[in-house]
């Protein structure tokens, strides 16, 4: 009854979750025109889409990328074999778990219908996706500990879900642990199930379990004679072989048994499997219950952005799709910390500690701003120091796994906070500025340039021959004001307010092209960058 009643509630709070999470996808507001369009319009285009696609061939391509990049996980076979199988040992084991033991009374009964929770395969499996789970999350703490480089922050929603994971697998272990080698349990079977009637066919019956199952009896112990264990055999043949499998099946629990039969009485004595058995149900039933609302929720929001983003394209997306697109892919991200491991700019939190530098925390406070609440000032400047930071190279769209397109959230980003009044510090005027060149620079042992760097510089104009961004634009004199060699020139001349009113330091994709073939080695992305370091340390003090 227990858990009948838990199970259904823990559905009745996943389903009203889940309803309230997708609602989010067609209330939330990614960039400041998603304002003006209809709920029921956004419901409505996303129908029609999805009806659009399933009515055609496109339907097949679906089925493709569901079994290839959903099932297998392929996008993240390409990032490394480590990453995939853990990946893939925890997403599988958890949600096989989730189907075939958590949701058993209403999946897997109705599949199998002689199905015993004891009885093979379903013991051994059980074990088999517990045991995928425990080793996925070993080899992510794993990846997490010992890999170098620039890691997302961990955020209670990682520790709730690896303490949750944990939980359950351990708890449940445990419990077919101690229910392994508790007479009373033995006791409640016998009652309930045996067809023995005389003492000594009980004793029979009980001396093989002790002897085969692992079963402590504060009565019996072996070693037993071949004439008692047959005639137990042939009790156990008729009254329990149906649903209960040798426990060896069940190789981690078995395991764990082993250990725990010196002090089996004890735990028996204390109902152990009773607290055990409450503790993983409750823990079980929590997870399910929380999934909408926890870092779970992305094992259905990512394998349905993977299925949009495989038919999308930018120039049949009206604003209303767009728009839940883009919601779709802030409940999407996994929090892998691709994006901020392959970020050019993400060593600057060792010096700024501002989260929203990382790229995978941006994520979080753009889905605060797309949800309309209301941030206070601190918070909008952290943000906009965070956006701003970013050089709009591209490299966190390219590398995300799940295919988030990442650039065009920022620049939603930028025009959600420019409508509250937080724009782009850039092109200041002429003289509207004065920096200390000297003191606005970091301290000397952190600093990555010296002034002498750009001294050198005697204008041959190979970084601005040679820059993407100036070959992207016809007249780059009118769109930037100074080119890459003139800000190194007003540099040398001391005219720093002159290289700040540049829009080019803010357009700077940070590629080092430019420095890389500067044949005075002069460092000609460091000072672009450093030069908005600055710009935006005069904003802040401004504010």
């Amino acid at each position: 009854m227990f858990y009948s009643i838990s199970l259904y509630a823990s559905l009745a709070i996943f389903g009203i979750g889940l309803i309230y999470k997708i609602s989010t996808w067609f209330r939330y507001k990614p960039f400041p025109q998603a304002g003006s369009i209809p709920i029921s319009t956004r419901v409505f285009e996303a129908i029609k889409g999805i009806l659009s696609v399933l009515l055609t061939k496109k339907g097949l391509i679906l089925i493709k990328v569901f079994v290839l990049d959903v099932l297998f996980q392929r996008f993240l076979l390409k990032e490394g074999f480590l990453r995939w199988f853990s990946h893939t040992c925890i997403y599988g084991g958890f949600m096989l778990l989730l189907l075939m033991h958590a949701l058993d009374e209403l999946i897997t009964s109705a599949l199998f219908p002689g199905y015993y929770s004891t009885s093979n395969p379903f013991m051994f499996l059980r074990n088999l996706f517990g045991a995928m789970v425990i080793l996925g999350l070993i080899l992510s703490l794993y990846r997490r500990v010992f890999f170098k480089g620039s890691r997302p922050r961990t955020t209670f929603s990682d520790y709730y879900a690896i303490v949750i994971l944990a939980t359950i697998i351990i708890s449940g272990s445990l419990l077919e642990a101690t229910k392994m080698i508790s007479y009373s349990r033995y006791k409640e079977m016998v009652e309930e199930y045996s067809v023995a009637e005389e003492e000594k066919e009980f004793k029979s019956l009980e001396a093989f379990w002790v002897k085969e199952f692992g079963v402590v009896s504060p009565y019996l112990k072996g070693p037993f004679d071949k004439k008692t264990l047959k005639e137990g055999k042939e009790l156990h043949d008729m009254s329990c072989a149906r649903c209960h499998s040798h426990p060896h099946w069940a190789f981690m629990s078995y395991s764990i048994s082993k250990v725990l039969r010196p002090i089996a009485l004890f735990l028996d004595r204390i109902n152990m499997h009773t607290l055990l058995l409450y503790l993983h149900f409750i823990t079980c039933f929590l997870g399910l219950a929380l999934i909408p609302f926890s870092k779970f929720f992305h094992i259905f929001a990512t394998p349905i952005n993977i299925l949009v983003n495989t038919l999308r394209s930018q120039e049949e997306s009206n604003y209303a799709n767009l728009a839940t697109r883009q919601i779709i892919e802030l409940d999407a991200c996994t929090h892998c910390g691709n994006c901020t491991i392959w970020c050019p700019v993400s060593v600057a939190f060792e010096v700024i500690p501002n989260l929203d530098i990382l790229p995978s925390e941006r994520l979080i406070s753009l889905k605060k701003l797309s949800s309309g609440k209301k941030l206070s000032k601190k918070r909008l400047m952290l943000i906009q120091e965070g956006i701003y930071t970013c050089t709009d190279c591209h490299r966190c769209t390219e590398v995300c796994p799940i295919g988030i397109d990442l650039e065009a959230l920022w620049s939603n980003m930028r025009e959600s906070m420019a409508q509250l009044g937080y724009q782009r510090p850039e092109a200041f005027a002429r003289g509207a500025i004065k920096v200390d060149f000297t003191k606005s620079f970091m301290p000397a042992e952190k600093k990555l340039l010296q002034e002498s760097t750009f001294s050198v510089c005697f204008g041959c104009q190979s970084c601005t021959n040679v820059c993407p961004i100036v070959a992207n634009y016809k007249n780059p004199k009118k769109v930037f004001d100074l080119m890459p060699h003139e800000i190194m020139h007003a540099l040398a001349l001391g005219c720093i307010e002159v290289a700040l009113s540049s829009k080019m330091i803010w357009d700077c994709a940070t590629c080092y092209i430019c420095q890389e073939q500067c044949p005075q080695g002069v460092c000609i992305t460091d000072i672009l960058y450093e030069l908005r370091n600055i710009s935006l340390k005069y904003l802040k003090e401004k504010k």
